[in-house]
């Protein structure tokens, strides 16, 4: 009986090769698994009987999309990453989920090795693999586009011609995509290119701001210790909370990102994503953080967003470090309660309100008018003793220039 490998299995033009591939080079029977991390039913249609004619053994499809709210996208959203200031981390923060279910149903067949799609150019080889090692360290893994002959997705077309299996691209629009709950990204084709926009028949989430609608819409969010549990006054599940609000957010026209950023391998890649619901669930999250998190505290998480966004960009989800932040920004979470009221219009989020019973706005002491709590005349003391090191260095220079 042959030895068995676990793939990564999506369907798309690499993990369709690969099953082929892995057969021809390794004589191994291949137990294909899709983890259902969102992406669609149409994208999980037919995979098990593609996978089976496309020569393997078994398939699996695993429904992690609650997992995936719950247990990677908000903590996450409470940390407050986003990695170089405009990536909100969708495909990056589902690859360590996807390791460990290819784990589970390796643990299940008893296979000898995993396999995934994952180009040595990119990031998400890293991010497969080092999960992987956390959880599985002496675990084969086979990483096929860094073997074989293939050089190109054109390359990719060809042997899936030859070998007649039927793949969801042309030669004239080979993006690489991904799709989950929480965003869909494209590169590859026209948009290596960082001076060609985006085409706009490829945005399959948000609206074209010429077909947005003309009136506003109020989205009112109710969080419970940094998480959102409520959309316009209805408890809703966290997967159904993350899919209304990527309708609503993508009718007008919010979530597009464009950006040029700076891969973990060392190089610069374009990559277009859309994130509605996610961009529209961040800025309600700071809104509230703004008003419940004193100054120190505010200030030092933007630091910790930073590296928690890194980490999980790098495919260190499962790392010490990781896991150290989560207690401290659990700790910041704790009264990070409240609503937020955001009008969303012609692809722009402005906030209507915010109220929270642990607010630290106090009207008393910020008001214009006259109050019993500040003395004004405190301030000038403040003032003396904070600006006392400008004083000196002030003081000297002026000494400085006299002797001169």
């Amino acid at each position: 009986m042959a030895e068995k490998v676990v793939l990564a299995y999506s369907g798309g033009l690499d993990t369709s090769v690969i099953v082929k591939w892995l057969k021809e080079q390794y004589d191994y029977d291949v137990v294909a698994v899709a983890v259902d991390v969102g992406q669609g039913g149409a994208e999980l249609e037919g995979l098990e009987e593609k996978a089976l004619r496309t020569g393997a053994v078994d398939f699996y499809v695993e429904d992690a999309r609650r997992e995936f709210v719950t247990d990677f996208i908000f903590p996450m959203l409470r940390s407050g990453a986003v990695y170089e200031g405009k990536y909100l981390l969708g495909t990056a923060v589902a690859r360590p989920l996807i390791a460990k279910k290819l784990v589970e149903v390796l643990d299940r067949v008893g296979a000898s090795a995993v396999a995934h799609g994952a180009t040595g150019k990119g990031n998400d080889q890293v991010r497969f693999e080092l999960s992987l090692k956390a959880m599985v360290p002496h675990q084969k893994i086979i990483a096929p586009w860094r073997e074989w002959d293939i050089r190109s997705r054109g390359d990719a077309l060809e042997y899936a011609r030859q070998h007649n299996i039927d793949v969801p691209v042309t030669a004239e629009k080979l993006y690489s995509m991904d799709c989950n709950l929480w965003h869909y990204s494209y590169e590859g084709s026209d948009l290596e290119d960082p001076w060609n926009p985006p085409d706009e028949d490829m945005f399959l989430l948000t609206r074209s701001l010429r077909d947005v609608p003309e009136e506003p819409e109020t989205v009112e969010l109710e969080w419970e210790k940094g998480c959102p549990v409520s959309l316009n006054g209805r408890k809703l599940d966290p997967v159904e909370l993350v899919q209304e609000l990527n309708e609503i957010a993508g009718r007008h026209g919010v979530g597009r990102v464009d950006m040029v950023e700076n891969r973990l391998v060392g190089m610069k890649s374009r990559g277009v994503y859309e994130t509605p619901g996610g961009t529209v669930l961040s800025f309600a999250h700071r809104e509230l953080e703004h008003l419940c998190l004193d100054r120190d505290t505010l200030h030092y998480k933007e630091h910790v967003a930073l590296k928690y966004g890194e980490l999980i960009y790098y495919g260190q989800w499962y790392s010490p470090l990781r896991e150290a932040l989560d207690s401290f920004v659990d700790s910041t979470q704790q009264k990070v309660t409240g609503t937020v009221k955001l009008r969303i219009y012609k692809g722009n989020i402005d906030v209507v309100g915010r109220k929270s019973p642990y607010s630290l706005y106090s009207p008393e002491f910020a008001t214009f008018e006259e109050d019993s709590l500040y003395d004004q005349k405190d301030a000038e003391g403040f003032i003396n003793l904070f600006g006392l090191p400008q004083k000196i260095a002030g003081m000297q220079d002026q000494a400085a220039r006299k002797r001169r």
